[in-house]
């Protein structure tokens, strides 16, 4: 009876073999979806907490070396902030009894990059402009080659003047002053035009206080780097410049 029934569970029931020990019974954990966060999180902390790569000190000569680069850097910069382009603004002004100054700016609010005081009276210049075109010449001197020097065109400290092929005595660079500046400042809203700007001069409420002015647009024309040549531009662009004015190192 013990053998029928073992025989009739044979064909009933399917039954395996167990192979192994009571250990293997023991459930194996898997890692949950927490436990590998914080393995990431103890990566990441680790990567974190990574000891700094030290830095290496640069020599004392190279120090030096890039100091002297980034000043040199620096007056570059400010030489071209006082540059010039191919469109300047130009300013004649003087006392009625005083010498011709004339000023030539990057723009309106710009320091001039060129002033020179000329030994002409402005009141000649004024007759010479009503009688027609105006060409007026600055001469310097070039310098030896064992003297020469860097020395840009527009920095040159003297000049010889010539007024429509007559000479006019000599013309002497100025830095821009106090004086100097109030007369641009003043004339700063004028595009083109002339007149008089009474108590800016020396003594104002007489005739010496009173200044006269000619200001205008000026295209430049670099010929080389011993001349450049200015030209007043005309609004109605169809007649010759009024005004025009060559420097020359000769």
């Amino acid at each position: 009876m013990a053998r029928a029934f073992q025989d009739s569970s044979k064909r009933h029931f399917h039954w395996t073999k167990k192979v192994g020990t009571e250990d293997d019974e023991v459930p194996t954990l898997k890692p949950t979806s927490s436990n590998t966060s914080e393995e990431v999180n103890t990566e990441s902390v680790k990567t974190h907490v990574a000891m700094p790569t030290p830095r290496r000190k640069l020599p004392a000569v190279a120090v030096a070396r890039l100091r002297s680069v980034l000043t040199a850097l620096g007056k570059n910069r400010s030489s071209l902030t006082h540059a010039l382009g191919p469109r300047v603004v130009g300013t004649l002004f003087g006392n009625r009894r005083g010498h011709v100054h004339f000023a030539f700016q990057r723009d309106p609010n710009s320091p001039p990059a060129f002033l020179v005081e000329l030994a002409t009276p402005i009141s000649v210049l004024v007759r010479e402009m009503a009688s027609g075109l105006v060409r007026i010449a600055l001469e310097c001197d070039k310098q030896k080659e064992e003297e020469k020097k860097s020395v840009r065109l527009l920095e040159e400290p003297v000049w010889r003047t010539y007024c429509n092929g007559k000479k006019c005595g000599f013309a002497t660079k100025r830095e821009c002053g106090a004086k100097e500046w109030k007369v641009l400042k003043a004339v700063e809203p004028i595009s083109m035009g002339a007149g008089v700007l009474p108590g800016i001069g020396t003594e104002a409420g007489t005739a010496d206080g009173e200044l006269m002015y000619m200001r205008a647009k000026f295209e430049r024309i670099i010929g080389s780097r011993d001349s450049e040549a200015f030209y007043m531009m005309n609004p109605d662009s169809n007649g010759a410049p009024e005004l025009s004015i060559y420097l020359l190192r000769v």
